[in-house]
């Protein structure tokens, strides 16, 4: 059996789960591709590896649709060329993006203070509940949330109605005022 025929077997046995044949092809091929990922100056001693790593990793994975044993070698190094360019792609676009963000442009609006955004805050919740329509609801958001002294029990008491009607209607206007804040932040703007 020649030299070519033995790396096909290999090549094979790998395809069948084989651990000792990924093991003969990563010895066999790995100066060859390390050569050709180092190739690309640029890369660091660890982004060599990372990129080694890579490409045996895919390579192995994509052993059963490799059509021709003879044809691993230069796919393999395929792989790791393209591997090596994705490599510095990404570092390239990760420069670029630093770069970006160490030196943003100032923004043209200075934010709130904390406790003037709190105030909007509050002005926002008080403008959504003098926009209930009149009746129960708005009457015992305005006792619980404006007023502010009465627990949800004592609430039920003074209107003369359960606990658990007062909770379901405390939990209506908390999750319709979710979504009319959710909408303002989303639109930009508070008024």
């Amino acid at each position: 059996m020649g030299e070519t025929e033995a790396f096909a077997d290999e090549v094979r046995r790998a395809t069948q789960g084989e651990s000792s044949a990924f093991s003969e092809l990563y010895r066999r091929t790995r100066p060859l591709v390390a050569r050709l990922v180092a190739g690309f100056g640029t890369l660091d001693a660890d982004e060599v590896e990372d990129v080694l790593q890579e490409s045996y990793v895919r390579a192995f994975r994509g052993l059963p649709r490799l059509k021709e044993a003879g044809a691993f070698t230069p796919w393999l190094l395929t792989i790791a060329r393209n591997r090596a360019r994705t490599k510095l792609e990404r570092r390239t676009a990760l420069r670029r993006m630093e770069d970006t963000l160490a030196d943003p442009e100032p923004e043209s609006v200075p934010a709130l203070p904390p406790a003037l955004q709190v105030e909007r805050d509050i002005a926002v919740v008080r403008q959504l509940i003098a926009e209930l329509p009149e009746g129960e609801e708005k009457k015992t958001v305005q006792l619980f949330y404006l007023e502010g002294q009465l627990s949800a029990r004592e609430i039920a008491e003074q209107l003369g109605v359960g606990k658990s009607t007062i909770t379901m209607r405390l939990e209506r206007f908390r999750g319709r005022i979710k979504r009319e804040l959710l909408q303002r932040v989303l639109a930009g703007r508070w008024e």
